[in-house]
Formats: C-alpha cells, sequence, structure tokens
C-alpha cells in the first residue's frame, strides 16, 4: 500500500529517522533492553479525515521488519475523537525510535486531508472542483498531494515538469500572452495542454485568442471572476485562484469556474491530533499483542 504512494517513500522516512534517531535515541537505549516487545495504539484527540497510515507503517517497518501495523480504520476515514486509528506490535525499542517520526507524517497528512475534505464539502453542490498547488513543504509534495487526494482533492501540477502554466513573469519576459503561448507552443508537444494566468478580462481575452486550454483568472474579485466565465463561454477550462479560504470557497464556485485552486490545502494546514500510547509490553511478543 505504501508503494502506491510514491516511489520514494523508504528514501524519506529514512531521511526523517536519521534526523530524529541521530547515532541513537539515548532514552530508549538506557531504558528499555532488547528483547522487549510493545504494542502502541495510535489514537485520534479529536475528530479529523486520516491520512498517512501506510507512511507511518513503513516508518516502524524500517525500524524493525518484523513489526506489524494493524489499521482499525481505512486511510481517508473520517473520524471522531477517541478513534483508534491502528496499532503496531513490535520490538519495544524500534517503536519508541519510530514514534515521533510515525506522528509527524501521520498529524501532519490527515491535518492536509481534513481542510481538504472540510473545502470539497463546502462546494459539493457547484460543478466545480477543488486543486492544490506547488505552495508545499519541500521535500514532502507528494505525500501532501496525496493528502489531498485522500482528502477528496484533485491535483493541480505535480512540479514545473508536467504541465504548462503561463504566469505574470514568463508574460511580461515575453512581452504579451500571445508571444508566450506561441513559444511554448513551438517548444512543446502537442499533446500538452497550455494555461494561462489572468490577471484582467483584457487578458483573458488574449488568453482566448491565442488558443490557451485553461485560463486561471488570478486574484480577480468575484464579479469579474463572473464575466470572465461569461466571456470564456466554454471556450476553455477556467481555474480561480489566489486567496481561496474556507470563508469564500463557496462564492468562488458560485461564479461557475470550472476549477478552484488553494494553496491553503498544504502552505499553513493545521496538524491533527493523534498520540501514540503504549497498551502492552514483555519479552513474549503475543504480551504485547491482544
Amino acid at each position: 500500500m505504501a508503494e502506491e504512494i510514491f516511489f520514494g517513500l523508504d528514501e524519506l522516512v529514512d531521511r526523517a529517522l536519521r534526523e530524529d534517531l541521530g547515532t541513537g535515541d539515548l532514552t530508549t537505549l538506557g531504558i528499555v533492553p532488547e528483547g522487549v516487545f510493545a504494542r502502541g495504539v495510535f489514537l485520534a484527540k479529536e475528530e479529523g479525515v486520516v491520512a498517512g497510515l501506510p507512511v507511518a507503517a513503513r516508518v516502524f517497518r524500517r525500524l524493525d521488519p518484523e513489526s506489524e501495523f494493524r489499521c482499525r480504520v481505512e486511510e481517508g476515514t473520517r473520524v471522531a475523537a477517541g478513534t483508534i486509528l491502528a496499532e503496531v506490535v513490535g520490538r519495544a525499542r524500534a517503536v519508541l525510535c519510530g514514534e515521533r517520526v510515525a506522528l509527524n507524517f501521520m498529524r501532519h497528512l490527515s491535518g492536509i486531508a481534513t481542510r481538504t475534505a472540510r473545502m470539497v464539502a463546502l462546494v459539493q453542490e457547484f460543478q466545480v472542483l477543488v486543486t492544490d498547488t506547488r505552495k508545499t513543504t519541500p521535500g514532502l509534495r507528494a505525500l501532501e498531494k496525496y493528502a489531498v487526494r485522500v482528502g477528496g482533492g484533485k491535483n493541480h501540477r505535480f512540479g514545473l515538469y508536467d504541465g504548462v502554466l503561463i504566469k505574470d513573469n514568463h508574460i511580461r519576459i515575453a512581452g504579451g500572452v500571445k508571444e508566450a503561448v506561441r513559444r511554448v507552443r513551438e517548444s512543446m508537444p502537442h499533446t500538452l495542454k497550455i494555461e494561462v494566468e489572468a490577471e484582467s478580462l483584457a487578458q483573458v481575452e488574449e488568453a482566448l485568442a491565442a488558443g490557451a486550454d485553461v485560463i486561471m483568472l488570478d486574484n480577480m474579485p468575484l464579479e469579474t471572476m463572473r464575466e470572465a466565465v461569461r466571456l470564456v463561454a466554454g471556450r476553455a477550462l477556467v481555474e480561480a485562484s489566489g486567496g481561496i479560504t474556507e470563508e469564500n470557497i463557496r462564492a468562488v464556485a458560485a461564479t461557475g469556474v470550472d476549477l478552484v485552486s488553494a494553496g491553503a490545502l498544504t502552505h499553513s494546514v493545521r496538524a491533527l491530533d493523534i498520540s501514540l500510547e503504549i497498551v502492552g509490553s514483555g519479552t513474549d511478543r503475543g504480551v504485547a499483542g491482544e
């Protein structure tokens, strides 16, 4: 299951473990002898949408290949406070050494999934997709975009390499929308869609004339967005972006845009409160089980 998230997961988990463990967990090594097993449960301390269970499982597996991670809920489940999300059984040293790293991943990803689910729910009556942006934590983009999908959102381009988005600075350097689109069409495969960022109705018209496939309305007032949607009239997809929050996403969706991209899904999300509690230990692996 963990492999489905992205190819480099083990490398990311290993970096996180090295960052936390360094040369070793001094507290655990001093207190817990080898040969002791433990069972810990992950507990949701507040309501939210769970994401990151397979990542947490991989953390403990990297420390103890014989560890067992048992999910009590499915990834993407909305849970109430007090819900047991999963349990881990393994060597006690490995469980304690991996505790914080596993929680950091789960709390952060669950926070993203929870916010995404809220924003998707707010616009469910509209024919609009809620997408993320590239405003992600360096090194964690694949995981954060995965959490957006878990929460019911969609992914925008993953990076600069898998989609064309002509932004204001590109337009300034090219000397205009038309010229920027022309240069891209000459250099890129015909199968790639071209998206153009527009800050005014005049630029929307330019993007349409140039044959843009998607037009991003950047930080436009609601009435201007509505006018832009009428102007486009289905000839291109229309995306609203810039300053999208839970407070204004319904009003933005009501303008008739096709997509709403929100950096807030990833760039400033609050972690979901989750804890890990040891509920059994002993020298026999069975002592730590149910």
